[in-house]
C-alpha cells in the first residue's frame, strides 16, 4: 500500500484548520480551570473534525484505511456516517478500514474526541487531531501498514529476518528472498548504532502491491553485567522528554521533532525516554536517522487514579491492545531499545500488580522477543503503598459522581510536593531491607529494571541481586555527576536518564527557581506555564542543566560558563527538581554592581576564572562544577581548565552585549519547501549577534507568504499566549514557527520602535 497526507481540508468545530492541529492550545486558560497546574490552567473540552473529500479512483476493487497517528481522546470516528473506529487512549496511533464505506464522489469523515472532565492529566496533554493523519490505498490484497516486521538475527554475519502475515517478495540491497518468514543475508552490511546511524531500506511485494520499510541492523541484547548494542558496551546519556512541542502545543510536526533530537544529540544525549506514552512517529524516524536510544513508555498509570479523570477507569479493557499497538509501530524502528511498561504505578505492591507487570512481560516478550522490558518504578512509591501508606490507592478514594474510582487522599501533587521537601534525599528512601522486599517482586518480572529517584540503591545492588540490571529511568538533574560516576563504575548500572531534557508544558512550576511571591510550594497559580524544568528550555536554548551534563559525560573540550540571572533582588524560591537556573549570559544591562553568582563547568579537576582581565582566582571542581560569586560589571569573562599537573586543557569567553541594541530575526532553515515547518528565532541582540538578557521587549511577528503556527519565549510564568502573533521576550529570546506557502516567506519582527525582516527561500525557487 502506498500512502500519502490527509491533513488539509478539516474543520475543527466549524472552523477550517489543517492538521494537525492541538485545538487545547487555542483555549483561554484562566485560573479557575480545573486542570489546575498540571494542565496548565487550561479548560478541555470537546472537538468535532470533519472533512468531506472525493473517494480515489478505484477505490471500489481497492483497500483503504486511514491511519491517526495520535487523537486526545476517546476518538470515535464515522464515515458517511456509519462508525468506523477510534481509539480511547490518547497516545497511540489506529487504523480505520474504509473499505465498504466509501461511496463515488463526496464522502464525509468525521472524528470526535473530547478531553472535558478535568483534571485528566498531570502534564499539558493537548487535545485534538493533533497528530498527522494519513491515507493509506492498495489493490484488495494488500500488505496492510505495518504488518510486515524486519529484525535483525545475527550481526556478524548480518542476518535479517522478515515476517509477514501474507506471503512476500523482498529485496534489501540487491538480496532477495520470499515467503511468510524468512531470512536475509546482507553482505558488508552497514550496522545502525547511535554511533553510526545507517538505515536501509526493504522493498516489498505482494503482486500489484507495494511497501517500501526502512530499518536498521542492529542487535541488543543484555546480561547482568550490562547492555550491548551489536556486541558492544552501551551506556545510556538519557533525558526524560515529554510529548508537546512547546509554543506549537501538542501539535507534533515533523520538523519540530526532528529539531528536538538533533539539538539532544549534537548536546551529547544518545538516549531518550517518551514520558510517559508512546512517543510519535516523527520523533521515532529522526533518532532512527539521528541515531538516539529510544525508552518507549506506554502509560503513566495502571489502573489506579492519579488524576480523577484519567486514563486509569479505560485501561484494564485496553492495556492489551495497546501495548501491541506499540509493538506494532515500533518494530521496524532501530532506535527503539527499550519497552517500558509504566511510570510511577503503585500496584505492584499488591499481588495483583505484580501478576499484571509479568503479563504484560511476557506479552511484549512474545510480540516482540528481540527487545527487552522495563519500566520506570519509583521505588518508595511501591515501598510506601505495600505499608498501606499508598499515594495511589483505588480502595481508599471510594467512586465519584460517575462511577468512576476517585483519587487517593495522597495524590500525585501532594506526593510531588511532599518529594519537593525531602528533596534529594529521596534517593536513599528505597535503601532498607522491607523496601527491596517490596519492590523485588515486580523487579523480577523486568528484563532491565528502571529506578526512579533511588540512585541510593547502585552501590547496593550488586551484592544483593547479582543478577539485576538497572538504570536510573528518572534522576535530578543536579546529581548527574555522581550518578555518571557510578555508572562507569557499575557494570549492572547502564545509564542515567535526567528529568528532564527538555522544559515542558503544565506540572506548571515543578523545577521553577522563581522570583515572585507566588514562586514558593510546588502547586504554584495561574498564570504558571511551564514546568520550568531542563537541559533545554521550550525554545531548545541550553542552560547550566545541561553544561554540568556534559562535563559528567566528558563530552566538552573547553570549559562552559554560566551566570545566575542578576536581574533579581531577592534569592529565588527552589524546586528539587533544577540544581540551577545559570543560563549562558554575561549581559545584564543596569544590572552594574550586583551580585553574581557564576557556575563553571568542567570534567577537569581544576579552573580559574578572568573578569575584564582580572583573576577570581582558581578552584578545584567539585562534581565537575566551580562556583564563583562576584559583582557584576559588564565586559568579559574567560575561564580556564586544567589537568591533575596544571596544564591547561582548554578556555572559553561570555561576553557583555554591546551598546547598541537591535531585532535579529534568524531563520534556522535558510530554505524550504511548501507545507515545510521552520523555525525562526527573535533576539535582542547586539551588532555581533550577542543576546541581552536584561532588556525583553514586547514583540509582533508577522508573515508574508506562509503562515504564523506560533510565537512564544520560554517564560515560564505569563498569560500570554502562543497564538496571538505577539509575546515578550524572555532573558532576550523567543521562537517563532512558521509554514511555508508556495513561494519565498517573509518574517517580520517589531517591537514598535523598530521592526526587522528575513526571508526563507523557497526550495527551487519562488513560484
Amino acid at each position: 500500500m502506498q500512502k500519502k497526507l490527509f491533513n488539509t481540508g478539516w474543520t475543527c468545530n466549524g472552523k477550517l484548520v489543517t492538521l494537525p492541529h492541538d485545538a487545547m492550545i487555542h483555549e483561554n486558560r484562566n485560573a479557575q480551570n480545573p486542570s489546575g497546574s498540571a494542565q496548565a490552567f487550561f479548560p478541555g473540552g470537546e472537538y468535532v473534525y470533519e472533512k468531506t473529500f472525493t473517494a480515489p479512483e478505484g477505490f471500489e476493487n481497492g483497500h483503504l484505511v486511514l491511519q491517526f497517528e495520535g487523537v486526545y481522546k476517546n476518538a470515535r470516528v464515522s464515515v458517511n456516517g456509519k462508525p468506523a473506529g477510534g481509539a480511547a487512549y490518547g497516545y497511540i496511533p489506529f487504523f480505520v478500514n474504509l473499505d465498504g464505506l466509501l461511496k463515488t464522489g463526496e464522502n464525509v469523515v468525521r472524528v470526535e474526541c473530547e478531553n472535558r472532565n478535568q483534571p485528566d492529566s498531570r502534564w499539558y496533554s493537548g487535545a485534538g487531531i493533533y497528530r498527522p493523519v494519513w491515507l493509506w490505498q492498495g489493490p484488495a490484497e494488500s500488505i496492510e501498514p505495518e504488518s510486515v516486521k524486519i529484525s535483525t538475527v545475527t550481526v556478524d554475519p548480518a542476518v535479517i529476518r522478515i515476517q509477514s502475515p501474507k506471503p512476500v517478495k523482498a529485496e534489501v540491497d540487491g538480496v532477495s528472498g520470499q515467503g511468510t518468514d524468512f531470512t536475509l543475508t546482507i553482505p558488508n552490511a552497514r550496522l545502525w548504532s547511535a554511533e553510526t546511524p545507517n538505515l536501509y531500506t526493504a522493498h516489498v511485494t505482494n503482486g500489484a502491491d507495494s511497501q517500501d520499510i526502512p530499518f536498521g541492523i542492529r542487535q541488543i541484547t543484555w546480561d547482568s553485567k550490562g547492555l550491548y548494542v551489536n556486541g558492544v558496551s552501551t551506556l545510556l546519556r538519557g533525558g526524560c522528554v515529554h510529548h508537546d512541542s512547546g509554543i506549537l502545543g501538542a501539535a507534533t510536526y515533523d520538523e519540530a521533532e526532528y529539531r528536538r533530537v538533533k539539538k539532544l544529540k549534537d548536546a551529547g544525549f544518545n538516549a531518550i525516554r517518551s514520558s510517559h506514552n508512546p512517543c510519535s512517529r516523527a520523533m521515532l524516524d529522526a533518532c532512527d536517522k539521528l541515531g538516539v536510544y529510544v525508552m518507549d513508555e506506554a502509560w503513566d498509570m495502571w489502573y489506579n487514579h492519579k488524576n480523577k479523570y484519567d486514563y486509569a477507569s479505560q485501561w484494564r479493557e485496553n492495556y492489551k491492545s495497546d501495548l501491541l499497538t506499540m509493538v506494532n509501530r515500533d518494530y521496524n524502528h532501530p532506535s527503539v531499545i527499550l519497552y517500558s511498561i509504566g511510570n510511577e504505578v503503585s500496584e505492584p505492591a499488591k499481588p495483583e500488580g505484580v501478576e499484571k507487570a509479568r503479563e504484560m512481560a511476557s506479552l511484549l516478550h512474545k510480540a516482540d522477543p528481540t527487545r527487552p522490558v522495563t519500566g520506570g518504578f519509583n521505588l518508595m512509591i511501591i515501598a510506601s503503598a505495600k505499608k498501606g501508606k499508598g499515594v495511589y490507592d483505588e480502595n481508599s478514594g471510594g467512586r465519584d459522581e460517575s462511577g468512576d474510582m476517585a483519587m487517593a487522599g495522597m495524590n500525585s501533587t501532594l506526593f510531588n510536593m511532599v518529594t519537593n521537601m525531602v528533596g534529594t534525599g529521596m534517593n536513599k528512601s528505597a535503601n532498607s531491607k522491607k523496601a527491596d522486599e517490596a519492590v523485588s517482586p515486580v523487579m523480577d518480572a523486568l528484563d532491565i529494571c528502571g529506578y526512579n529517584y533511588a540512585s541510593g540503591r547502585y552501590p547496593l545492588d550488586g551484592k544483593l541481586h547479582p543478577d539485576r540490571l538497572i538504570f536510573g529511568s528518572e534522576t535530578f538533574p543536579q546529581d548527574i555527576a555522581k550518578n555518571w560516576e557510578m555508572v562507569k563504575k557499575y557494570p549492572y548500572l547502564i545509564g542515567d536518564f535526567m528529568w528532564t531534557a527538555w522544559d515542558y508544558l503544565g506540572e506548571a512550576g515543578l523545577g521553577a527557581w522563581g522570583y515572585t511571591p507566588d514562586s514558593k510550594g510546588f502547586n504554584k497559580p495561574y498564570p504558571w506555564l511551564l514546568a520550568d524544568t531542563g537541559a533545554m528550555d521550550i525554545l531548545g536554548n541550553p542552560n547550566g542543566e545541561l553544561f554540568l551534563a556534559q562535563a559528567a559525560w566528558g563530552h566538552i573540550d573547553a570549559p562552559k560558563i554560566a551566570a545566575q540571572p542578576i536581574n533579581h533582588d531577592a534569592k529565588p524560591a527552589k524546586m528539587v527538581w533544577r540544581g540551577t537556573n545559570a543560563i549562558p549570559s554575561w549581559s545584564w544591562r543596569g544590572c552594574e554592581g550586583k551580585k553574581a553568582v557564576i557556575e563553571v563547568y568542567t570534567d577537569q579537576p581544576a579552573v580559574e576564572l578572568f573578569q575584564n582581565g582580572k583573576t577570581l582566582g582558581q578552584k578545584k571542581t567539585k562534581l565537575c562544577k566551580a562556583v564563583y560569586r562576584t559583582l557584576y560589571r559588564p565586559g568579559k569573562l574567560e575561564a580556564v581548565c586544567f589537568d591533575a599537573s596544571g596544564r591547561e586543557m582548554g578556555r572559553s569567553i561570555l561576553a557583555s552585549s554591546g551598546k547598541t541594541l537591535r531585532l535579529s530575526v534568524t531563520p534556522e532553515t535558510p530554505e524550504a519547501g511548501t507545507g515545510e515547518i521552520v523555525f525562526v528565532p527573535v533576539s535582542v541582540t547586539d551588532a555581533d549577534g550577542i543576546v541581552e538578557s536584561n532588556v525583553d521587549r514586547s514583540v509582533s511577528v508577522t508573515v508574508e507568504g506562509g503562515e504564523l503556527l506560533a510565537f512564544g519565549s520560554a517564560n515560564p510564568r505569563t498569560a500570554e499566549r502562543f497564538d496571538a502573533g505577539s509575546y515578550t521576550t524572555c532573558y532576550g529570546r523567543a521562537l517563532a514557527a512558521v509554514r511555508m506557502g508556495a513561494g519565498n516567506l517573509t518574517v517580520t519582527a517589531s517591537d514598535g520602535k523598530n521592526s526587522t525582516a528575513a526571508v526563507i527561500k523557497h526550495r527551487g525557487g519562488a513560484v
